[in-house]
């Protein structure tokens, strides 16, 4: 299939785009490179043998975009363009709303100009909010606590909405839990701009030495070692999960939401642990309060993408934990 791929620069983009790609698809980027570095590109060429086709493009400039999937006529697009940080999304709600919404509407629109029918968006699972039972399956009510997670609840409303007007129309929304890991090959890994804002990024940038130590925010949970617990997923997993539920789109239901996890709780305590036995590098801790709005613990359910997908997770987090490690130690700037 003839693939465009919004975002495809970024973390999770470049590593689907890598494994569309070795998966036979063809893949064409647009990216405004607004959290992502050119030198990516180079480096899916690389990998895949091939010559990648990417366009600098802001999905909300409507006419640009427009005259790209004209161009192209693709089969499907795997949208994950957007603005992603949670604290940030508190300090600049509109900018969010603009970006991952207004993104949203842009993009239909043009997919509707070209007769594009099939699009897979990336969520999150921020969308369901503080849990009433764990672990979260698809069927948990939604009810985000953040801007950010409200732009996502947004965006697959507006998904749905669209896919009922028209059978041939297919929207899935990927929900997925905590990205952790790089591609082995070490060319494609996680380089945030700035500050990281998840915890393994920091946890390598500490073991490279970019950072003195690793705030713990809190260690006074009912969790068994006191840190909060989450899912952490390898990022070639859910890359793909992806090229799955875009090879099985049209077997799926017209709007279909899919968690995508291990299934399996880790705490901060035991990520830094087993990062140092892959890294053999001690990290430095501090021990703080609590962040409003952190929970305790949450994990998925993964078993619903299986039965949809014929898709679970493979790698575990000693995978994840050493792959972040080789992508940082050969990386130590990120992309440059």
């Amino acid at each position: 299939m003839k693939v465009l791929v919004t975002g495809g620069v970024g973390y999770i983009g470049s590593h689907t785009s890598i494994e569309l790609l070795a998966a036979g698809h063809e893949v064409c980027i647009v990216d405004d490179l607004s959290n992502g570095k050119i030198e990516v590109i180079e480096r899916i060429n690389r990998l895949s043998n091939q010559s990648l086709s990417f366009i600098k493009l802001d999905i909300r400039d409507r006419t640009s975009l427009e005259r790209t999937l004209s161009k192209l006529q693709p089969d499907a697009v795997i949208h994950f363009a957007g603005l992603k940080a949670v604290a940030e999304s508190e300090e600049e709600p509109l900018r969010y709303y603009d970006v991952n919404v207004s993104g949203t509407t842009s993009l239909l629109n043009a997919m509707d100009s070209v007769g594009c029918s099939n699009i897979l968006f990336s969520s999150s699972a921020t969308v369901y909010g503080r849990p009433d039972y764990l672990p979260y399956d698809e069927k948990h009510k939604t009810s985000p606590v953040s801007p950010y997670g409200r732009t996502k609840l947004m965006a697959e409303n507006i998904l749905s909405d669209w896919s009922n007007l028209d059978k041939k129309r297919r929207a899935s929304v990927l929900r997925y839990f905590n990205p952790v890991g790089a591609h082995s090959s070490t060319l494609v890994g996680e380089d945030p701009n700035g500050k990281p804002n998840n915890l393994m990024p920091y946890i390598t940038q500490v073991a490279v030495g970019k950072r003195n130590h690793l705030n713990v925010y809190g260690d006074d949970y009912e969790t068994h070692d006191g840190t909060g617990i989450r899912d952490y997923i390898h990022v070639v997993d859910l890359a793909k999960a992806h090229v799955a539920t875009i090879e099985k789109q049209h077997k799926l239901n017209s709007f279909e939401v899919i968690n995508i996890g291990s299934g399996k709780g880790t705490t901060v305590l035991e990520l830094v642990s087993a990062f140092e036995l892959a890294s053999g590098v001690k990290i430095n801790l501090n021990i703080t309060d609590r962040r409003n709005g952190d929970l305790a613990e949450t994990w998925t359910n993964p078993d619903y993408a299986f039965n949809k997908l014929g898709w679970k997770a493979k790698l575990n987090i000693n995978d994840m934990c050493r792959d972040s490690w080789a992508w940082q130690k050969n990386n130590p700037n990120g992309y440059i």
